[in-house]
C-alpha cells in the first residue's frame, strides 16, 4: 500500500498513456485488434480509448489502412518533428526515376491486406490519376498492387482478390477472379506488370516489385504512370519499364535483398516484348500493346 493520503493513478490515464507510448514507436500505425493484443487491453475499453484520443486530436485513424498512429497533438505536445505515419518521403530512387523519365513516380505498399500509395514523386506534366498519396489502389485494376500479389503465397493472393469488390474503372478492367490469378503468374515470369487504361482513361501504368531481407520478401513495388499518347511507341515503354525495374532492384539492394533477379529484361528484349504484344491483338506499333493475359495494366 501507498503512503496514507497518496492517490492511485486513474487506470485510464494511464492507459491512455500506454497507447500514445506504444504508437510512438510504429511509424506505420496499428490497427485496433493489435492495440488490444499488444496491451492487453480488452477490446471495448480500446475502442472507447481510441475515440477519445481522436476526438481530442492525439490519435488518428487512416480511413483506408484502419490503422492508427499519432495524432497532430501527440506529435507536437512530443515534439517529434520527425515522426511520419505509414506515408514516407519519396526515396533517392523515386526522385530519380521522375528525373530520368519527367512522369509520375509511385511507392505502394501492402498493408494488413489493403495496397496502399505511400510515396509519390510527381510531375508537372498533365495526368489524371485514380492513385493519390495514402489512398487504397484495387488490388484487382492496378498493376501497383497487383505486382506485389503476385509474389504473395497464392492461397492470399486470392483470398484477398475475393475479399474486395472488383468493380469496372474503364470498359478495359479485368473482373474475372481467374483471369486475374492466371495473370500473376505472368507477372512472376516477367518481373513487372502493366496496365494500359484498365484503371485510368488515357493512362499507361508500369510496375514492378520490390524484393526486402535476404529472403526476398515482396511487400511494396514502384510504378510508373504516363499519359498514353506519351508513351505510345513500343521503345517509349520499354525504356520505362527498364527505368521501374531498375528502380525496384536499387530499393531491393538497399532493403538487403542480395540474390539475382530471377527476370531482368533488357531494353532490347522489352521492346520486342511490347511490340510483339501489339501485333499479336491486331495493333499497329504504338497503338495500346497489351502486355499480360490480361490487358497491359496499371
Amino acid at each position: 500500500m501507498g503512503k496514507t493520503g497518496e492517490e492511485k493513478p486513474m487506470h485510464v490515464v494511464v492507459r491512455a498513456l500506454a497507447v500514445l507510448n506504444h504508437l510512438s514507436s510504429y511509424r506505420q500505425g496499428l490497427t485496433l485488434q493489435q492495440l488490444h493484443q499488444q496491451l492487453e487491453i480488452p477490446v471495448g475499453s480500446m475502442h472507447r480509448l481510441l475515440g477519445t484520443l481522436e476526438h481530442e486530436g492525439f490519435v488518428s485513424r487512416s480511413p483506408t489502412t484502419k490503422r492508427y498512429v499519432l495524432g497532430a497533438n501527440a506529435v507536437k505536445l512530443g515534439h517529434s518533428d520527425d515522426y511520419e505515419p505509414f506515408l514516407i518521403q519519396p526515396p533517392a530512387a523515386l526522385l530519380e526515376a521522375e528525373r530520368l523519365l519527367g512522369e509520375t513516380v509511385v511507392l505502394t505498399q501492402l498493408i494488413d491486406g489493403r495496397v496502399v500509395a505511400v510515396s509519390i514523386a510527381g510531375t508537372k506534366r498533365p495526368l489524371r490519376l485514380f492513385v493519390r498519396l495514402g489512398q487504397e489502389v484495387p488490388l484487382h485494376a492496378a498493376a501497383s498492387a497487383r505486382a506485389i500479389l503476385a509474389y504473395q503465397d497464392p492461397a492470399l493472393a486470392e483470398a484477398l482478390l475475393s475479399s474486395f469488390p472488383r468493380p469496372s474503372f474503364t470498359a478495359g478492367t479485368v473482373r474475372e477472379l481467374n483471369r486475374i490469378i492466371d495473370h500473376l503468374a505472368l507477372i512472376r515470369e516477367r518481373g513487372f506488370d502493366v496496365c494500359d487504361n484498365e484503371l485510368d482513361e488515357g493512362v499507361w501504368a508500369v510496375s514492378a516489385p520490390v524484393h526486402s531481407g535476404p529472403a526476398g520478401r515482396v511487400s511494396t513495388a514502384v510504378t510508373v504512370c504516363a499519359a498514353w499518347s506519351r508513351v505510345a511507341d513500343p521503345a517509349e515503354r520499354a525504356a520505362a519499364a527498364r527505368v521501374v525495374l531498375d528502380t525496384a532492384q536499387r530499393i531491393s539492394r538497399e532493403q538487403g535483398y542480395d540474390k539475382p533477379f530471377a527476370a531482368d529484361p533488357g531494353v532490347a528484349e522489352l521492346t520486342d516484348l511490347f511490340a510483339g504484344d501489339a501485333a499479336a491483338h491486331g495493333l499497329p506499333a504504338g497503338r495500346a500493346p497489351r502486355v499480360s493475359g490480361v490487358r497491359a495494366e496499371s
